[in-house]
């Protein structure tokens, strides 16, 4: 799943070159006289306008490990990241530590480039449900930092105006409160889809609840060849197309703005209320000053409750190359330890990925989260059919037919031939 448009394509690297490469033991190394080591992390989270509480963590750390000093490097994520970790992988000189997600962690696993983590101790205790995210061939190469969610804002105050006092949890109650809205002259509802995110992720938002409700293996299904977009896909596609239809947004002009950004920004000062992004962005929404809701996507029938929808996000992997491993798997280990996760977590606003984590609570996230703690949500298989470039694949298509210039049928065709893509 594209979190600011992450998940790009990732060049690969002949598997045998970088092996090589690895028994030759690169990676990044700092020692000093009296035994204290520098192990060099590399993240496109920690800095810029995703702090996320990760220089209090690496303090924590410091603290606790005397002997053991952090050099951070926060990297802009999406293809800055990716283009500057890849030749330095390839050359034996990248971080110790390193951020990945799936997409990455599988492809750079492939290459040789990660350390095999299977046996550390907090290898165990990731959730059943988060740990084919983190590994690969059947080794844990990474650790999963968060599930975190996907789903709809709600600017209460403008709700408030409208006579609404709830966010909706069903499609018929969504459309009559758009109603209301549109009728108290305010904006109902903002879907920016520039890069072709936001229809992607609302056609799963909404298929979270309309198809996974009706079978939860459907993902397995899928895979073996049991099941297809058409016809269980039908109705998640048509709902984005039923906003225009109704009069509360026009996706052409919804396509020409950027989600990551302006997005945000218009949100935040006011001009719909509602909207859709991911939780990572509710610390930045608060400070507008108006009263917020995070919330599942409202796509279920009359009186249905709504899933969830998470996505396995950030990962910590040791570089296989890396001179200073010991001090590298330290790192990562503070890191799985509830107490020091917890921090990154409540700046996320995300859930725990481990068994007995603990997953913070918040008056804005209180009816996400409430989805989730009752077992009504579902994860984007982002590592197997909507990998990162059936991703892509489904949000161009879906653009297409947000303009007119594709059927239903032909749309699901075509996303079920990128997600069968090998």
């Amino acid at each position: 799943m594209k979190r600011s448009g992450r998940c790009l394509a990732v060049a690969t690297t002949v598997a045998a070159m970088a092996m090589s490469l690895a028994a030759c033991g690169g990676g990044s190394s700092d020692s000093s006289a009296d035994g204290t080591v520098t192990i060099h992390v590399q993240a496109w989270k920690g800095g810029g306008a995703e702090p996320a509480n990760v220089a209090e963590i690496n303090k924590a750390f410091e603290k606790a490990n005397p002997k053991i000093k952090v050099d951070f490097e926060y990297i802009t994520a999406n293809d800055t990241y990716t283009q500057k970790l890849q030749p330095e992988l390839l050359g034996g000189k990248a971080g110790d530590v390193i951020m990945v997600d799936t997409d990455r962690m599988k492809k750079w696993g492939a290459s040789g480039y990660l350390a095999d983590l299977s046996g550390e101790s907090w290898a165990s205790r990731i959730a059943p449900d988060a740990k084919p995210f983190a590994q690969s061939d059947g080794k844990t190469l990474a650790m999963p930092m968060e599930l975190i969610g996907i789903g709809m804002y709600a600017n209460m105050d403008l709700l408030k105006k409208a006579g609404i006092t709830e966010v909706p949890a069903d499609w018929p109650t969504f459309l009559a409160d758009l109603a209301k809205l549109k009728k108290a002259g305010i904006n109902p509802i903002s879907l920016p889809d520039k890069g072709a995110w936001t229809g992607g992720s609302v056609f799963q938002a909404a298929g979270s609840t309309l198809v996974y409700q009706k079978n939860k293996q459907w993902d397995a299904d899928f895979l073996a060849g049991k099941t297809s977009f058409n016809p269980d896909w039908k109705e998640p596609l048509e709902q984005l197309k039923t906003l225009e239809d109704k009069g509360y947004l026009n996706w052409k002009n919804e396509l020409g703005i950027d989600e990551w950004s302006q997005g945000a920004q218009d949100f935040s000062a006011g001009k719909s209320a509602f909207w859709y992004q991911g939780a990572w962005q509710v610390s930045n929404i608060e400070k507008a000053g108006f009263p917020v809701s995070f919330a599942p996507w409202p796509g279920g029938d009359k009186g249905t409750k709504p899933n969830a929808m998470l996505f396995s996000g950030t990962m910590w992997g040791v570089n296989s190359q890396s001179k200073q491993g010991d001090a590298a798997r330290e790192y990562v280990k503070f890191w799985s330890q509830n107490e020091n996760l917890a921090k990154f977590l409540e700046a996320e606003h995300a859930a725990s990925p481990f068994t007995g984590g603990t997953t913070p609570d918040s008056t804005a996230t209180k009816v996400f989260t409430t989805a989730f703690t009752e077992g009504r949500y579902r994860i984007l298989p982002s590592n197997t059919w909507y990998a990162g470039a059936a991703e892509t694949a489904t949000g161009s298509k879906i653009q297409a037919y947000l303009l007119g210039q594709a059927s239903a049928a032909q749309t699901l065709k075509d996303i079920q031939t990128a997600a069968s893509a090998k």
